[in-house]
């Protein structure tokens, strides 16, 4: 490690220098099986060959023009995306925190037009929305807001997965102009709100004319086993929607989307991106939508998701260590009832990359693309991994 490099991550002792599929090789020469896609970004695996092919020939004619230019690559991309989403219009950007900034300025800039001149946005406890100073005063974390006070002020912190939360909030503050969630918490430990949830969010949203925002930067792209978290909801369409991580399969691109009355919010000179969806980018997002598609790949990523729940659900069963193993396509959260980051270096050891999220919970992200035996793999490997470490434990701490 040199020192010519900020701190500002905990890495682990290895360089990985090749990738095929779910599979990474190191310095050395070793394979590890992802579980983890760079947490939720290489959808497609590493080096797809569609995506790395658009990439070369977009590179080969030309990578960056700017936005004061028409960029038809750019003009395909919020097609598609539009057309499978239901959503009206797209600006893009380079990150997922960058999107859900787009979307605060969205419902900043909505409440004005409104006539209130301090406009709220309702978060959520466990969320997380970037480290942006408007992102991380929306986050839900107070570890990751220590140290950089004076947040900024409009915002407001509520429960996830509660209605009657959600009513009392704006019933309190009538400056509020929009709700922003998770269709599922990812860095929250991958939880899962009920079945009801985002449409009461929706019909409570429209009721009160306030935008309805969904950060989908880790469920979208088909990683729930939908184009995108809020279609397993029949009939919702969101206001607002922000994309990233899986949508480049590891080139940095982010997306806001809008709909319905969040639609001509923005106009020129009001937001704006140097780099955000120039031809290299939207070369590479367009592969990864038409992969997705051509592959038949959400259907794979359902059944096979669901398959791996299950099973594990069936080898962690009874193991008082477990507290809820949760899930939805290929994004899977088992909470332990101590704290387990000891078990991605020991994962590690085990040729497996995975994670740790909210302290207690072992978050798991393959690629969409992994085969049976990958999927049975990575549940044996965690599975055993997990059992072995809550056996070491004091018996107090398991209870």
């Amino acid at each position: 490690m040199t020192e010519s490099v900020m701190p500002t991550y905990g890495r682990l002792n290895v360089a990985f220098t090749k990738g095929e599929g779910a599979w990474l090789t190191d310095d050395q020469g070793q394979r590890y099986l992802d579980a983890l896609s760079g947490i939720a970004v290489c959808n497609l695996g590493h080096c797809h060959p569609a995506v790395t092919h658009s990439i070369q020939q977009q590179a080969e004619a030309l990578i960056h023009t700017s936005n004061y230019y028409h960029i038809p690559q750019q003009e395909a991309l919020a097609n598609k995306l539009t057309a499978i989403s239901g959503m009206q219009q797209a600006f893009f950007c380079n990150s997922g925190a960058e999107a859900n900034e787009a979307a605060i300025k969205i419902a900043r800039k909505y409440g004005h037009s409104k006539g209130i001149d301090k406009p709220v946005v309702i978060v959520m406890d466990s969320s997380f929305h970037g480290r942006t100073m408007a992102t991380l005063t929306a986050t839900g974390n107070a570890k990751v807001q220590a140290g950089f006070d004076p947040l900024l002020p409009g915002f407001v912190r509520i429960p996830f997965n509660d209605l009657d939360a959600l009513r009392m909030a704006i019933g309190h503050w009538p400056e509020a102009v929009a709700v922003l969630v998770e269709p599922i918490q990812g860095e929250g430990g991958i939880k899962v709100p009920d079945a009801e949830y985002l449409a009461g969010v929706r019909a409570i949203c429209t009721q009160r004319k306030l935008l309805m925002m969904l950060d989908e930067v880790q469920t979208g792209i088909g990683r729930t086993g939908k184009w995108f978290g809020f279609q397993h909801t029949e009939g919702l369409i969101p206001d607002v929607m922000t994309l990233a991580k899986g949508l480049g399969n590891g080139v940095p691109i982010g997306a806001c989307l809008v709909a319905g009355h969040a639609v001509g919010i923005l106009q020129a000179g009001n937001h704006g991106s140097t780099f955000g969806g120039n031809p290299l980018v939207c070369a590479a997002a367009n592969s990864v939508l038409n992969t997705i598609e051509h592959d038949q790949l959400l259907p794979h990523v359902e059944t096979l998701g669901l398959a791996m729940l299950n099973r594990f659900k069936e080898k962690l069963a009874g193991n008082p260590g477990i507290k809820q193993i949760r899930g939805r396509g290929m994004m899977f959260g088992i909470e332990l009832t101590m704290p387990c980051a000891d078990l991605v270096k020991r994962a590690l050891a085990d040729y497996l990359l995975i994670n740790v999220t909210a302290e207690s919970t072992i978050r798991l992200l393959p690629p969409l693309i992994i085969n049976s035996e990958e999927a049975e793999m990575i549940v044996d490997k965690v599975s055993q991994l997990i059992i072995d470490f809550i056996a070491e434990q004091p018996v107090e701490s398991v209870a």
